[in-house]
C-alpha cells in the first residue's frame, strides 16, 4: 500500500472537493476501472458494495466484512484517486462494533466511508441510528486521520418516501458528526434542495438513478457531489449478456461491443 503522506494528500484532496461547486464520484469495482476511470479525468472515485457483490457472483448485502475490507484496499492501492467507501451498516448493528470496523477500514487507505442506518428492510430506530454515526465519528477521531464520514439515510429504498423524515435524520446525523449526508432514491429536486438547506454547510450527495436526472439541476440546488451506485456495473454486466446472448443464439459478435 502506498506509504501514510500518500493517503494524507488524497484525504486533503477529498475534503477540498466538498467545499465548492459539484463534483462527479463513480464506482468501479475493479482495478482496470478504477485506473480508467482516473485516466478519464475523475478526481475521486468510491466503491459499490453492490458492484463489489456482483463480481463476486452474490447479491447486495452479501459480502462479508473480510471481502469489503480487501475490496477497498485493492482499489485504494490501484489509484492515485481518493476513495470514498460504501461500507453498508458498518457490518454491524452495535455502535461499538461499527467503530471497531471503521477504525479497520481506515487503515486500507480510503477517504471517506458511508454508513448507512437501513438494517435489512427496515431503519434502524432514530436514537440507534445516531449512536452508531456518533461511533463511527469518535473511531475516525481517534484514528488521527482525516477520513470523512458519510451518514446514509436509506428510507427511500425501504419504502419510506416521507422527505420530513429523512431530512430528520440527516440533521440528527449531522449533528452526530457525519461531514456529508447522503439519502439514496431521492430524486425531487424540491425536496432536495430543503435537505441541502437543512445540513448546511455540510455537502449533501446524490445518488443518480435515472436518465431524466441532470447534474447540472443538482448541482442548481447545491448538490455538492454525485454518485453512480451500481450503474455503471449494470450497464457492463448488460453488455455482457447482450454480447454472450447473441455469440450463443446468433453465433456472431454483435454489431457494436
Amino acid at each position: 500500500m502506498p506509504p501514510a503522506s500518500q493517503y494524507t494528500t488524497r484525504r486533503l484532496a477529498f475534503r477540498a472537493l466538498h467545499t465548492q461547486g459539484c463534483f462527479l464520484l463513480p464506482n468501479p469495482w475493479d482495478i482496470g476501472g478504477a485506473q480508467r476511470l482516473q485516466k478519464l479525468g475523475f478526481q475521486a472515485l468510491a466503491s459499490s458494495s453492490s458492484a463489489c457483490a456482483l463480481a463476486l457472483g452474490r447479491t447486495d448485502y452479501h459480502i462479508t466484512l473480510e471481502e469489503s475490507l480487501a475490496h477497498l484496499q485493492m482499489l485504494v492501492g490501484a489509484t492515485e484517486l481518493p476513495v470514498n467507501a460504501d461500507f453498508e451498516n458498518g457490518f454491524a448493528d452495535a455502535p461499538e462494533r461499527v467503530a471497531e470496523n471503521v477504525s479497520a477500514a481506515v487503515r486500507t487507505g480510503i477517504a471517506g466511508i458511508s454508513i448507512e442506518d437501513q438494517t435489512g428492510d427496515a431503519l434502524y430506530g432514530l436514537t440507534l441510528a445516531v449512536e452508531r454515526i456518533a461511533a463511527a465519528r469518535a473511531a475516525l477521531v481517534a484514528s488521527g486521520e482525516d477520513v470523512m464520514l458519510v451518514a446514509r439515510c436509506e428510507a427511500y429504498l425501504v419504502g419510506r418516501r416521507d422527505p420530513k423524515l429523512v431530512t430528520e435524520r440527516l440533521m440528527q446525523f449531522a449533528a452526530a458528526g457525519a461531514d456529508c449526508l447522503f439519502a439514496p432514491g431521492v430524486t425531487d429536486l424540491t425536496e432536495l434542495a430543503v435537505m441541502v438547506r437543512a445540513v448546511a454547510p455540510r455537502p449533501v450527495n446524490v445518488l443518480l438513478i435515472n436518465p431524466a436526472m441532470r447534474v447540472s439541476e443538482l448541482a442548481a440546488v447545491g448538490v455538492r457531489r454525485v454518485s453512480l451506485g451500481s450503474a455503471l456495473a449494470q450497464a457492463a454486466w448488460q453488455g455482457f449478456d447482450f454480447a454472450a446472448s447473441t455469440i450463443l443464439n446468433e453465433g456472431r459478435l454483435p454489431a457494436k461491443i
